[in-house]
């Protein structure tokens, strides 16, 4: 049987009962409506959320293009007025379009990198959601929900893979053109109540694209934080933990570690919860949502050497995108 198709190579003294490890006939989605009907009703919601997150991502663009016109680091004084502008001015969210429009298309591309992957192994998953929120950055994020178990660990591999890789590839020039054209205010972010955290690659960019200027005299472009917000969202999924992205990796490369690799992970998160308190949060998840990994039909075929080299890559894509304190919240 070819590997091609995901399924790989089963040993034969292997049992169709240790094979599977739910029944054939299981509702993974617990619910018996029809393909077809939950198909139309996944895309009305996708739909829905997709369009209501624009909507936030546009009122959180304004006030991030406001504070860049007028030279300065965001402040968010006024941090309501953009989403009450949804109902009684809808032109003045035309000014966050750059914010919006970035961000969207970024954690869209991370999605479809998901999806795709999913319907080239035959993987039944959902269409992307949205999460909409009227937080600083107007969104919680996305995500696809995978309705049928993972064949083996070469589709688990490429399907976890895949969204960071694709998400990431999409961000950097995003910031790299912003960086280019960003204006230079000196200690631009003093006196904010926020600060946000500098990435490596965004140190990096800075160093090629503006020698001479210092990271913190930086003001960044709308376009630039929206792809902060891609990269710090790729480096959270990245986390080689349970089943985030970069766990789904782990378990990929080496199974028999992804549980105490993932328990390591969040006990080195808890001490860093003294640089961004949103650490804990993340820990939380972790051992509350547990070490188990969802089981493969086939979980003997190893990954070929050309996985490995790109599992490597994962963990470079994570170090230019991870931050030790992404946000620092000043009280004044």
């Amino acid at each position: 049987m070819s590997s091609d198709n995901g399924y790989g190579r089963i040993p034969s003294q292997i049992s169709r009962s240790e094979m599977l490890p739910l029944p054939p006939r299981v509702s993974l989605g617990g619910s018996s409506q029809p393909p077809v009907a939950r198909g139309r009703r996944s895309l009305a919601i996708a739909v829905a959320l997709f369009m209501l997150t624009l909507l936030s991502t546009l009122a959180a663009g304004v006030q991030f293009a406001a504070d860049y016109a007028n030279g300065q680091a965001p402040s968010f004084d006024d941090f309501l007025s953009p989403y009450l502008a949804i109902f009684t001015g809808p032109r003045v969210l035309l000014a966050g379009i750059p914010f919006s429009f970035t961000l969207i298309s970024i954690l869209l591309a991370h999605e479809l990198g998901h999806y795709f992957a999913c319907r080239y192994y035959s993987i039944s998953a959902s269409y992307p959601y949205f999460l909409p929120a009227p937080t600083l950055f107007g969104t919680l994020g996305a995500f696809i929900r995978i309705r049928s178990p993972i064949i083996n660990r070469k589709a688990l591999f490429d399907v976890g893979l895949a969204g960071p890789v694709v998400g990431f590839l999409l961000a950097m020039p995003a910031l790299a053109i912003a960086i280019a054209y960003s204006k230079v205010v000196p200690a631009a972010q003093a006196g904010s109540p926020v600060i946000f955290g500098d990435p490596l690659l965004a140190r990096l960019l800075i160093g090629w694209l503006r020698p001479g200027v210092l990271p913190r005299d930086l003001l960044l472009h709308p376009v630039g934080r929206a792809a902060w917000v891609g990269l710090f969202a790729t480096a959270l999924n990245l986390l080689p933990a349970g089943q985030f992205d970069g766990g789904h990796i782990l378990y990929s490369v080496a199974s028999e570690r992804h549980r105490l690799i993932s328990f390591g992970v969040a006990l080195l998160l808890l001490p860093m919860a003294k640089w961004w308190s949103g650490w804990l949060v993340w820990a939380a998840l972790i051992l509350l949502l547990g070490f188990r990994h969802p089981p493969l039909l086939n979980r003997w075929e190893p990954l070929d050497s050309k996985r490995l080299v790109w599992a490597v890559i994962a963990i470079v894509i994570f170090v230019l995108c991870f931050m030790p304190a992404p946000i620092t919240l000043i009280e004044k």
